[in-house]
């Protein structure tokens, strides 16, 4: 049973008043996003051939990159959480070092490992890869600043969880690769979920790594940010619409995260 609402017990006046100045902060710049949006021409400038592409683009690669957050997520949340030393505490810090970076550092980053001079684009060029300045550059810089979000949400979880359900399973005879798939991921499942989510928003979102390391060719690596960089140059009001579409998304994102920890949360109790 939920417990009954109380009322906070009472605040300093000011609080309410800084709050409220860090509230106007937040909404405001959206908001003004929608009074000065070109209404009139709103369907028009979304469904151009440029924005569709652009949109597009972002949501396949942001969907690629949060498939490989995943699949490279978990294990690194699981082993970072389970064990400890001074080893796995610099390796975690390095893990999420793209949480703190500048995007553009970590773009040049990426391209001085992946690019044609890089310490291993050169080898991946000399067989004939190239992947900086392509498409495959966007899902890697994506993947590069999301997936600290999902492991740091999963690796959370694990050490809330513990080991004692890991341990039962064990001694009824189930090996690890099993207790990993049929306990533990189950358990943090709504944590892995909310995880997913936020990489997925951080991936469409990506600016700076994305343009450093894939550049901004249309149809191949202009996101959807990029072209409202792009539109901005030439006539901010023109980048508007687009703009929105980002914002709606990003709601979405913040909305769906928020009510699935309330329900995990009412679900413990």
């Amino acid at each position: 049973m939920l417990p009954s609402y109380r009322e906070p017990a009472g605040l300093p006046g000011w609080t309410f008043v800084v709050a409220a100045l860090g509230v106007a902060l937040i909404i405001l710049p959206p908001l003004a996003l929608i009074l000065r949006s070109p209404w009139a021409t709103f369907v028009e400038q979304v469904t151009s051939r440029e924005s569709v592409d652009a949109l597009k683009l972002s949501l396949m690669t942001a969907a690629s990159s949060t498939v490989i957050c995943l699949v490279l997520g978990v294990p690194m949340a699981v082993v970072l959480a389970r064990y400890d030393g001074p080893i796995v505490r610099i390796l975690r810090s390095f893990v999420l070092l793209p949480l703190v970076l500048p995007p553009v550092v970590g773009g040049l980053a990426l391209l001085y490992t992946f690019g044609r001079l890089g310490i291993v684009g050169e080898y991946l060029h000399t067989a004939g890869i190239d992947i900086a300045f392509s498409t495959t550059a966007v899902v890697l810089a994506q993947t590069f600043v999301a997936l600290p979000f999902l492991v740091i949400s999963v690796e959370g979880a694990v050490r809330v969880v513990g080991t004692r359900y890991e341990e039962v399973a064990a001694t009824l005879g189930a090996g690890p690769t099993r207790t990993l798939w049929r306990v533990t991921l189950p358990l943090v499942l709504p944590s892995l979920a909310a995880g997913l989510v936020l990489s997925f928003a951080r991936a469409l979102g990506e600016f700076g790594a994305t343009i450093t390391f894939a550049g901004n060719a249309p149809g191949i690596t202009q996101t959807a940010p990029l072209a409202v960089y792009v539109s901005a140059i030439d006539d901010p009001q023109a980048a508007i619409p687009l703009s929105l579409i980002l914002v709606l998304v990003s709601l979405v994102v913040v909305v769906g995260v928020h009510s699935r920890r309330r329900r995990g949360a009412a679900g413990a109790v």
